[in-house]
């Protein structure tokens, strides 16, 4: 399920976030620390090899709704991008912190001229954002930024179960 709307493809896929062949970046839920953890950081880290926490160190810690940018290391990209997504029910204004990542995920890729980009619903695993809510902020958030991306030209959303991936493609339909 592949859309264009202003000359950016979106996209979403089930599979693993760090397996992503084809994107120039792929973006990390991470932690402030920026270290290895569960679900999608557990991933990447573990998939980028031991570079990726050096690569991390010294950009440590973010704040809720930052993003930096790494070398990818081993994965198949050139870049991660990190953000650190709201804990949902603590960190509040939940929905604008969130907003501020993927604003700020998508103005790092540019400023690194990426062209294609692999993204989680940031959040909402074990910081246990609602996942419609989580795609709901993610799709106005880029609708809103669509007309500063010049280099980004493909955006696909990943996730890992059937039950995500038919919620955010039923969501992408209605983006369009």
């Amino acid at each position: 399920m592949k859309k264009t709307l202003s000359g950016i493809a979106v996209d979403c896929v089930k599979g693993d976030i760090a397996a992503q062949k084809g994107y120039d970046a792929v973006v990390n839920a991470a932690n402030a620390w920026l270290r290895p953890g569960g679900g999608v950081a557990g991933f990447i880290h573990a998939a980028a090899g031991p570079g990726l926490l050096e690569e991390c160190r010294p950009l440590a810690p973010i704040k809720t709704g930052e993003a930096v940018i790494t070398k990818g290391c081993n994965l198949p990209n050139r870049y991660v991008i990190h953000c650190l997504g709201p804990v949902y029910g603590k960190d509040e204004p939940a929905h604008e912190l969130l907003a501020n990542c993927f604003r700020n995920a998508l103005k790092l890729a540019e400023q690194h001229k990426v062209t294609s980009i692999a993204i989680p619903v940031i959040s909402t695993g074990a910081f246990g954002y609602p996942f419609k809510e989580a795609v709901q902020v993610s799709l106005t958030t880029l609708k809103e930024m669509m007309p500063e991306l010049k280099s980004v030209k493909k955006i696909t959303f990943v996730v890992r179960s059937d039950e995500k991936y038919n919620i955010l493609k039923k969501a992408l339909a209605n983006f369009y």
